[in-house]
């Protein structure tokens, strides 16, 4: 029985409307990395490491080696002597090991298992050719998976998420606290190098559940109670500063569309994503576009889905897709709002919701700026029903289409229905005209 299936078409700008599901995994998968344009590797609870063709769905390789679950995973590729680029994965697990993993022949080439904790996240800076792990400290290892350097114990929490900064240095969330770190490196060999720690931020109230890069020059972290907060990437200053997250009493004039909860996993900034321009943030069970230099949400979806958002992404247009723990994953596009001129218009989400409290002749400068602002607003284009569990992550694979995977242990593989079936015409066209079964008539 084919595992293609198809979906509803009463959502005409879906291009998603066949699916094809990939079983393997014995429990959640929590990770999907994609490995080149057309292969992609799976991780999760299971411990096993799947790696797949984004354009057909065959499994190419199981890949054993971990003996409980998955905690972090890491393309890491490179070009050797012939120029012929080496493609390999990192992955790190709750047995204290990291494993170095050959995408072409599946092999393991490498296990280090001299942790003293779980690794919990995994960065390779390109530019040093080097790579670390983050858990109860920091460690910097060469591609030979040499231990360069590593920090003293941070704290039993350990490091949840880590980003690469500019000057060699890279920032990391430590329960609430974001520490900044330098790297200095070796002249040549294994020797000589250390890690510093040379900053600690303390600006967040909660922990810091979301990092990400923007450009050289911004990063932007979130935590559990909301809080949003833009940071200079070179001198660690903060740029902007979105806190009071549901604190509506700040701005009476404002009435909220719907009764807000206070629960914290309402307010949880679960994740983010930068298209330079705007952040992307996953906030409780909704989604939220705020833009850098105007500085305010212009677009949000309070109630993107059921349950708490997990992923987010821009697309390479006008769209984003979320995913949920309510087992939906959702395409949207970015519209603009066409304002009439005596309506009165928010000042976005965070400052909606009290971020600051402004005096009452700075609401009336916002508001004056914004009658000459664009708004714009998430129209839901896109609906793929097919897991059954909450889906984790997912990989946009452009026209192959986008890699799902879910605690119902599967992964979807989402096509364009009329590009598919013109694929398997040509395929067909082809395989007759190569057994000699089409005859053309002149």
């Amino acid at each position: 029985k084919s595992s293609v299936q198809t979906i509803g078409e009463e959502q005409i700008q879906n291009p998603y409307t066949e699916l094809l599901v990939l079983k393997g995994h014995q429990d959640i998968v929590r990770f999907l990395v994609q490995i080149d344009d057309c292969r992609f590797a799976s991780a999760g609870d299971d411990g096993v490491i799947f790696l797949w063709n984004a354009q057909t769905g065959e499994k190419l390789f199981e890949l054993h080696g971990h003996t409980h679950k998955i905690t972090a995973m890491a393309p890491f590729s490179s070009s050797d002597a012939s120029g012929e680029q080496k493609h390999l994965i990192l992955s790190a697990s709750a047995d204290r090991t990291v494993i170095v993993w050959d995408c072409s022949s599946g092999q393991q080439i490498q296990k280090v298992s001299c942790f003293h904790s779980t690794v919990k996240c995994l960065t390779v800076l390109r530019r040093l050719d080097v790579w670390l792990s983050g858990g109860s400290d920091l460690c910097v290892w060469n591609r030979k998976l040499d231990l360069l350097c590593k920090t003293s114990h941070l704290t039993d929490a350990g490091i949840s998420a880590l980003v690469e900064l500019p000057k060699n240095c890279v920032a990391a969330a430590v329960g609430r606290e974001l520490i900044i770190f330098r790297l200095i490196a070796s002249n040549g060999g294994s020797e000589g190098w250390s890690v510093l720690e040379v900053k600690r931020l303390v600006d967040h109230q909660d922990n810091i559940l979301s990092l990400v890069r923007v450009n050289d020059l911004t990063f932007v972290t979130g935590s559990h109670v909301g809080e949003l907060i833009v940071w200079d990437a070179l001198d660690w200053t903060k740029q902007t500063s979105e806190c009071n997250f549901w604190d509506s009493s700040v701005h009476p004039d404002v009435q909220p569309e719907i009764k807000l909860s206070q629960s914290p996993n309402e307010t949880s900034v679960q994740h983010l994503t930068s298209d330079e321009e705007c952040v992307f943030a996953a906030v409780g069970k909704g989604i939220y576009v705020y833009n850098l230099q105007m500085k305010r949400v212009i677009a949000c979806q309070r109630t993107a889905h059921d349950s708490s958002v997990l992923h987010i992404e821009k697309l390479p247009n006008r769209q984003l897709i979320s995913c949920s723990e309510d087992g939906s994953v959702r395409i949207w596009e970015l519209q603009e709002k066409q304002q009439l001129p005596a309506e009165p218009v928010p000042t976005g989400f965070f400052s909606m919701w009290g971020f600051g409290r402004a005096n009452k002749q700075a609401n009336q400068v916002a508001k004056k700026m914004q009658e000459n602002t664009p708004m714009y607003f998430l129209e839901l284009v896109g609906d793929l029903i097919g897991h059954s569990s909450a889906v984790q992550m997912f990989l946009y694979f452009g026209e192959l289409g986008l890699a799902t995977c879910s605690a119902d242990h599967l992964i979807i593989l989402w096509k364009d229905g009329e590009r598919e079936s013109r694929l398997r015409s040509l395929t067909l066209f082809q395989k007759l005209a190569q057994n000699g079964d089409l005859q053309l008539k002149l």
